[in-house]
């Protein structure tokens, strides 16, 4: 625990790499498509739980993970964004089933350690181009919601992205109280 505390708050948070492709605007929605790098992530499904509860469950297991909690015993440092697989149901809510993920930091992308609880998979990803928009504060799911249909209508008909599910990212850790940073990704097809 005290790993994990010490490593979302002492340690320089890595971020996903990505270049930039394009940024645009519409309605007062700004947005960028970027092509994100692909790599070894720590990932946790969750299903039967409400979004908020799910997320915040499986944030904290790959908290554990890169704070020590792994067969290595290593502190890693902290990545970001967690990011958080969203399945929209018919109503525009989220289904319940998330599936929480964490990019492994560059220096242990060769060899990961392993995780010591075992709902934590290490997987590889392709590199993927995404259409993203971002917001401030604490997001819930409802927030997450909001920014997806704005993200939608500011990318409108001509934008081909994956329509059964989007990444709710947030990029600070809980104690950040300002300047928080969000993000809504579509995985462009």
């Amino acid at each position: 625990m005290l790993g994990m505390v010490k490593n979302s708050l002492l340690s320089a948070v890595e971020a996903w790499p990505y270049r930039l492709l394009s940024k645009g605007e519409k309605d007062q929605v700004s947005y960028e498509e970027r092509a994100c790098e692909g790599g070894k992530f720590a990932a946790v499904e969750l299903v039967g739980k409400p979004f908020d509860e799910a997320s915040k469950e499986g944030a904290v297991k790959l908290l554990k993970y890169v704070g020590g909690s792994n067969d290595k015993g290593l502190g890693m440092g902290m990545t970001a964004p967690v990011s958080i697989t969203a399945f929209p149901a018919e109503d525009g809510s989220f289904q319940q089933k998330v599936k929480v993920s964490l990019r492994i930091p560059s220096q242990f992308q060769a060899n990961p350690p392993c995780p010591t609880d075992e709902s934590i998979k290490i997987e590889e990803r392709e590199g993927m181009t995404i259409y993203s928009t971002q917001f401030g504060g604490y997001a819930k799911e409802a927030d997450y919601v909001s920014h997806a249909a704005k993200l939608k209508a500011a990318l409108g008909s001509d934008a081909a992205y994956r329509k059964d599910f989007y990444l709710c990212n947030g990029y600070d850790p809980p104690m950040k109280p300002y300047g928080r940073r969000n993000e809504v990704w579509f995985v462009k097809e």
